[in-house]
């Protein structure tokens, strides 16, 4: 079916091109009566405006872009990112937006879009995930103009609010967890170093660590996939000092690490116990459930969306921290072995 023109609405509603055109942009010069006849017209048709047309005459897009730099089989698997695209859609829904998403491998080809779509008046605005220590995408959107949020604790981004999830109460409330049945040997399985919010809750860890008394909590820096998860486990549970308890920060590889411990033979939760960062269906999916922080990662996704749109308005837009995540305790997690008890 023809898309329908404004034309087409003119000939239905015998009125001329520009009355229909001042009806349709809310501009007076038609009557209230000709303007309820036009927009009753117009829907009836399935008229809708063309972003092309609509970015010429007050230069905006109608769209906003994300750019997720992570290996595009990585980011097939990890359920936090439908999750968090899932929130932005819904916030989204209601004001016409579209979402321009691209999967990119490196910082070069990250920068090149936003360069690009900035150019292009493709995008009105951008969110920024992933923040990285000394972030190179904060002084290029400076330099750009162009409208962002950044999704992280970014102290030193001005002009691009934040919106963040404060993740030290839930690894205070962890490591408590687990402190008070009795395990001293903890490891945590991590992301990259170069993300702020890999730091940020690795500050943490030590913290309470020593607030708790525990010798301290072995670190071991992956990927985030399965594979990289599922080595790093490996080598923890085959070393002289071998932790009772560990924390992952996806869950993708804490499912990866409950193969491992059946390939090892070593009991969950009996020997060790496994928690896993962000909740999801997959955690609730294994057996035994997964012990895991929930965060509202579609709230998460849904008000950074709204904090861009209002950015791009021109409004004020303050930094916005959001609830704190919380420990989902199900069947992985269990008192220490008594043997390893102190």
């Amino acid at each position: 079916m023809k898309r329908p023109t404004i034309a087409d609405i003119a000939a239905a509603a015998g009125v001329s091109k520009g009355a229909v055109s001042y009806a349709l942009n809310g501009k007076p010069g038609v009557s209230a009566r000709t303007r309820e006849r036009v927009l009753e017209i117009a829907a009836r048709m399935g008229w809708h405006p063309s972003s092309a047309a609509r970015a010429l005459s007050d230069g905006r897009a109608g769209a906003i872009g994300l750019v997720v730099d992570r290996p595009a089989w990585v980011l097939g698997i990890e359920p936090f990112f439908m999750r968090l695209i899932s929130g932005v859609e819904a916030g989204l829904a209601a004001t016409g937006t579209a979402l321009l998403l691209q999967v990119t491998e490196d910082a070069e080809a990250e920068e090149a879009a936003y360069r690009r779509w900035w150019g292009e008046r493709r995008v009105d605005g951008v969110l920024l995930v992933d923040l990285r220590e000394r972030d190179p995408r904060l002084a290029l959107l400076a330099e750009l103009g162009l409208p962002g949020v950044v999704m992280g604790h970014a102290s030193d981004a001005p002009g691009l609010p934040s919106i963040w999830i404060d993740d030290g109460a839930a690894v205070r409330e962890t490591l408590a967890y687990l402190a008070a049945m009795g395990h001293r040997r903890i490891a945590r399985v991590a992301g990259p170093e170069r993300f702020v919010h890999t730091r940020e809750r690795g500050e943490v860890f030590e913290a309470c660590a020593a607030e708790l008394s525990l010798p301290g909590i072995t670190c071991v820096h992956t990927d985030y996939s399965g594979e990289d998860g599922a080595r790093a486990t490996r080598r923890l549970l085959s070393g002289p000092s071998r932790p009772t308890a560990i924390v992952y920060d996806n869950d993708v590889m804490a499912v990866a690490a409950l193969s491992v411990t059946q390939e090892m033979g070593v009991p969950v939760p009996a020997e060790l116990s496994l928690v896993a960062w962000d909740d999801s269906e997959l955690c609730r999916l294994v057996h035994p459930a997964l012990t895991a922080v929930g965060r509202r990662v579609p709230e998460y996704g849904e008000r950074a969306a709204a904090a861009l749109l209002a950015l791009i308005g021109g409004e004020d837009v303050p930094d916005t921290l959001l609830g704190a995540p919380v420990l989902m305790p199900r069947g992985t997690t269990a008192p220490a072995p008594a043997a390893v008890r102190r």
